[in-house]
């Protein structure tokens, strides 16, 4: 990890037009994420953090303010970006291994290099096993862990997640972050995650963001700080999850 921002958010704002009002979704917004970094963003909802990860992924333009990847303007979507949504969003008419090669169409490589690519990376996701698998054969958890696999397959710099485990259940989340946490410490990818979960942040994060409430604006940064792999009973991360949940609940 080095210290040179690889994603400089500067003063960043979004408006939008909802019946004939304008909303202002986020308030000159300023963020900076290095190479190797896990960061959390939480907030109530609709404070905006789904918003900015748009804008991160360049699926959509601020109003006003500048967003730098690498030093250089996010104007569009890139494969140094990747990005994972609530939803799986998998093509139920592609296997699990044709949805994690679809993310390689355009990709400069061989089809021997593809195929390769593709069993590496469900092996890292524990499904190397179900290759040939339909979307509607897999639970829920499991069809979460291919949309990982598919944002991961290019090697995008940045990863960014939003709600990835937000529509399943208390036990297949928890277990999901476990993996995801021993994933980040295998890879080292650069990720920023949006959730509302307090335990969450702190199981995964370096550093947890905490929006206000519309209009989204930083309203503080916690350093984590624990080792890993990380405990939810040890004393320090139970105190650091009390911590952030006041700070939530005041919001």
């Amino acid at each position: 990890m080095t210290d040179d921002p690889l994603l400089s958010v500067r003063q960043v704002s979004r408006r939008f037009t909802l019946n004939g009002e304008e909303l202002l979704a986020l308030d000159r917004v300023t963020l900076d994420i290095r190479e190797g970094e896990f960061v959390t963003l939480v907030g109530a909802s609709g404070c905006g953090k789904s918003t900015l990860l748009r804008l991160v992924a360049g699926l959509d333009r601020p109003q006003s303010g500048q967003i730098l990847f690498d030093g250089r303007a996010v104007t569009d979507t890139s494969l140094d970006r990747g990005i994972v949504f609530q939803e799986p969003r998998l093509f139920p008419w592609l296997s699990v291994e044709g949805n994690v090669r679809l993310a390689l169409e355009n990709a400069a490589m061989t089809e021997a290099e593809k195929n390769r690519t593709v069993a590496e990376h469900l092996d890292l996701v524990g499904l190397s096993g179900f290759r040939e698998a339909w979307p509607h054969q897999l639970s829920g958890g499991m069809a979460q862990r291919v949309a990982i696999a598919r944002g991961l397959v290019n090697r995008p710099r940045l990863l960014l997640l939003d709600e990835p485990f937000g529509a399943l259940d208390a036990l297949t989340r928890a277990r999901l972050q476990v993996e995801l946490a021993a994933l980040w410490q295998r890879e080292r990818t650069t990720t920023l995650l949006v959730t509302h979960d307090a335990e969450e942040a702190i199981m995964l994060a370096d550093r947890v963001v905490v929006l206000e409430a519309r209009p989204g604006r930083i309203r503080s940064t916690l350093e984590v700080g624990l080792p890993r792999p990380r405990r939810r009973a040890d004393l320090r991360f139970v105190q650091l999850k009390e911590q952030l949940l006041t700070e939530l609940h005041a919001l």
